[in-house]
């Protein structure tokens, strides 16, 4: 068995169809039916249930193509990797992140993870939640840091916790909140919301959905913006209040007052997520390069 029927394999399962396959491999049709029945031939069986127009996967095709995308995925890094050492150049390792709740995570992250893999160059891709789930499904970005998506849209993927942070109210220094150290969540729902937007942070949207539901109020939504920067200029032009986690008062330095909510909502969860059964070795040593440093912070707070 070659890696290039593995390819042949997994482009026709893709596809369900041998002539569209072998249009995507530049093959001709006959070719690639001939290299699929090779291959169902030294396995000793069958990969598909054939049909005039389509093909399907029968139950062992099923179970062999996730381990045939992960043996070349496996091949594909292995390449990669040797080429950097032959070449002299760095392995990259892509990481989405948001910067709002990973600003203090983050460089220590990074920090202790050059320490492990100093060959490795580290791309940071500031994404939003939704582009950071599709680029980790479509294997752009190795690992993303994001916030606990909900198990829906956690589909195919792996979530591991690396720490909490807790949620508080973003608001203008001229607003009544501004003044005390804790607003009661009653009051807080009642204000109008400066918020990021639905398409791109809808687990976000359900957050803030619920909490305001559970003081018994509607939640009131007066701008919805694509990053925390234009977020936090909106909350400081009075536009409205924010819902946001504590480090972004690292963010926003002296522009804005950041006040607790009583009760104290349940805390973000932030972690870092990648594809089942396609971690590389470099995405393991960052994952826990990550929990030495947050570890470390914790111990020496």
């Amino acid at each position: 068995m070659e890696l290039r029927h593995l390819r042949y394999f997994v482009a026709a399962a893709e596809a369900e169809n041998v002539s569209r396959a072998a249009v995507k491999l530049h093959l001709s049709q006959p070719a690639l039916s001939r290299q699929i029945h090779d291959l169902e031939e030294e396995l000793g069986f069958a990969l598909f249930e054939r049909t005039a127009k389509s093909i399907k996967l029968t139950e062992a095709g099923r179970a062999f193509l996730s381990d045939a995308r992960d043996l070349l995925a496996k091949g594909d890094e292995a390449v990669h990797r040797a080429k950097a050492i032959a070449t002299g150049s760095r392995e990259e390792l892509h990481i989405g992140y948001a910067p709002s709740p990973t600003v203090k995570l983050l460089p220590a992250a990074l920090r202790a993870f050059q320490q492990r893999a100093s060959g490795v160059r580290v791309k940071l891709h500031d994404l939003s939640s939704e582009e950071m789930l599709r680029g980790v499904r479509e294997d752009k970005l190795a690992l993303a840091i994001l916030v606990r998506p909900t198990k829906a849209n956690l589909r195919g993927l792996r979530f591991e916790e690396l720490a909490k942070e807790g949620l508080c109210l973003a608001v203008p220094p001229n607003h009544p909140f501004a003044k005390i150290r804790s607003v009661p969540l009653a009051k807080a729902a009642a204000e109008s919301f400066v918020v990021f937007n639905r398409a791109d942070y809808p687990d976000y949207h359900e957050h803030l959905q619920a909490l305001c539901a559970s003081a018994g109020a509607r939640l009131k939504i007066a701008e919805e913006h694509d990053s925390a920067a234009s977020l936090l200029a909106a909350v400081e032009a009075g536009c409205g209040v924010a819902l946001v986690n504590e480090s972004m008062a690292c963010i926003a330095g002296p522009r804005l007052k950041f006040v607790g909510i009583s009760p104290r909502p349940e805390p973000l969860v932030i972690g870092v997520v990648w594809k089942l059964k396609a971690e590389s070795e470099a995405a393991q040593q960052f994952v826990a390069a990550a929990k030495e440093a947050i570890k470390t912070a914790g111990a020496e707070r």
